[in-house]
């Protein structure tokens, strides 16, 4: 509603008073915190904290010096890759099923580390380091708070799941890090266009036509497509955030559009940004895809490479199509049978698989490595030790009330914060309820983490609130201490500060349990806190 001046109140005495319409309400100049050093400093003290426990006593254990659970698929995949070609050219490999960026990226560990521990799991452990350095950015970008950042980090920092998983040579920590970058990118994407709006607001052309101003060449909107290609190139399950994130992507330039007052946002959305933001979370990330397989391309011998003229005749109406990109689409199909194959009801069964309602709290975790045989150290006769994929229940168990606080902060209070996090969130859980009969791990969920601990720490910025500042009485007569802290924003402080303690204490309480440091057999029960964990 337009409100009217009365300017009565400050005309001049005795001059007729007029009335008029001020200028529409324009959003705040706020395009991104300014603690530029000292968010860096932030950033890098705590991302230091994260590499040093993802990569301390990073080769153990293994199986005899062998790989451990899945590692068993990847580490002699990528050192295939290394020695042969960057390519997998073995069709004696029974679980070809994924694309090859993760296995390349544990191929280059192992280059620089040979076939071991240190070698097949260093790029998951650079992943889940720079996972963190990623969260503390977004984080401290969404709060325009370098604090609210830090509590994410160091939420992202205590969370098992994610450091098991960059403890181990497996592609999930590969698909996390790289959708999480793209989201980042997207967020600065939508600061970006924002202050391309208010300058275009400045000069006076945004009523140049009822679409609104174009935008012009959107480099961080760019980047986010190449970090989904390269997502996709990692697992397939990538796509579910090309969607979601194309969605946010049109979602924040219709929201710029509206609240910098274009007379028909809508249809300038259609006409300035769907087109564009088609090209580059579409067809950029499919490019990208496709060129992942550029060592697959290039080989004589990769699996499934010559499939035209072999498994797949040379005629057909797809006969136009480049002999390599119809091969490319046969070992595409070989690997999706093997995963439909995957099913319940085909009697595929796993003892640790679930389902993906227990994931948003971790009811099922996965047990990667056990042994209680010729284990010593735990100051007893009989030890045992274990890695267990299992998310730190003091974050995980508050899913639900951090998303339906979330639900609450988009419906009442419209923000965008939440929104965008929670679409994160729904890309990485929603799209598994669509094939509930597959066979299913909770490792699906280590992209889940990101964005729950996003939306946590946004929630504990809530609860710590504006740090404000009130004049408290010094004696009767009036007189005042220049600042006082708020007592609201003390409590605050304090619930925050509690909390991330019990969130330390229990990453710390589950620590033996994600290393395989030697446990005593009756320890190793007292972690095993629910029935589904064991």
């Amino acid at each position: 509603m337009t409100q009217v001046t009365d300017q009565r109140a400050t005309a001049p005495f005795g001059s007729v008073p007029s009335w008029s319409s001020p200028a529409p309400r324009r959003p705040s100049p706020d395009f991104g915190p300014t603690d530029t050093l000292r968010g860096w400093l932030v950033t890098a003290f705590l991302t230091a904290i994260a590499a040093v426990t993802r990569f301390t006593m990073l080769n153990y254990p293994t199986d005899a010096g062998t790989p451990v659970f899945d590692e068993k698929h990847y580490a002699p995949q990528g050192w295939q890759m290394l020695n042969g070609g960057w390519v997998e050219d073995n069709p004696g490999y029974g679980l070809v099923v994924h694309p090859p960026v993760g296995k390349q990226l544990i191929a280059l560990g192992e280059a620089m580390f040979g076939y071991n521990g240190w070698g097949w799991r260093f790029a998951s452990a650079v992943a889940g380091t720079l996972l963190v350095l990623l969260v503390i950015r977004i984080v401290r970008r969404l709060a325009r708070s370098t604090l609210i950042g830090a509590i994410a980090g160091i939420l992202l920092i205590a969370d098992g799941t994610t450091f098991v998983s960059s403890r181990i040579g497996m592609l999930d920590i590969f698909l996390a890090m790289f959708v999480t970058a793209a989201f980042g990118c997207l967020i600065v994407d939508r600061d970006e266009v924002r202050a391309r709006f208010a300058k275009a607001d400045a000069e006076g052309r945004i009523d140049a036509t009822p679409w609104g101003p174009r935008l012009g060449v959107r480099w961080w909107r760019f980047g986010a497509g190449v970090l989904l290609g390269l997502a996709c190139g990692t697992k397939w399950s990538g796509v579910y955030f090309i969607i979601a994130f194309g969605l946010l992507s049109v979602g924040f330039d219709l929201a710029a559009r509206r609240a910098y007052g274009v007379r028909s946002p809508w249809s300038g959305t259609a006409i300035r940004d769907i087109g564009p933001a088609l090209y580059a979370l579409v067809l950029v990330p499919l490019g990208v895809y496709l060129g992942t397989y550029w060592a697959w391309f290039a080989s004589e011998t990769g699996v499934n490479r010559w499939a035209v003229g072999n498994q797949v005749g040379t005629g057909g109406p797809f006969s136009w199509i480049p002999d390599a990109l119809r091969s490319l689409w046969f070992y595409s199909g070989e690997a999706l049978k093997f995963h439909e194959g995957l099913t319940n009801s085909a009697g595929n069964h796993h003892p640790w698989e679930s389902k993906p309602w227990t994931w948003p709290m971790g009811l099922r975790p996965m047990l990667y490595y056990y042994a209680d045989n010729g284990v010593s150290g735990c100051g007893q006769t009989q030890c045992v030790k274990a890695v267990m994929l299992i998310g730190t229940p003091a974050i995980w168990w508050l899913a639900f009330p951090v998303i339906a606080w979330m639900v609450w902060r988009i419906v009442v209070r419209r923000d965008w914060r939440y929104a965008a996090v929670l679409v994160g969130y729904s890309a990485a859980l929603l799209p598994w309820f669509l094939t509930l009969d597959r066979q299913m791990y909770y490792f699906y969920a280590v992209a889940l983490a990101p964005f729950l601990v996003m939306g946590m720490a946004l929630v504990l910025g809530d609860i710590l609130g504006p740090s404000r500042r009130i004049p408290v009485p010094r004696s009767p007569v009036g007189t005042y201490l220049p600042v006082a802290p708020d007592e609201r924003h003390a409590l605050g402080l304090l619930a925050v500060c509690l909390y991330l303690g019990l969130v330390i204490a229990n990453f710390i309480w589950l620590w033996p349990i994600l290393t395989a440091l030697p446990i005593t057999p009756g320890n190793w029960h007292d972690h095993l806190w629910l029935p589904s964990w064991r």
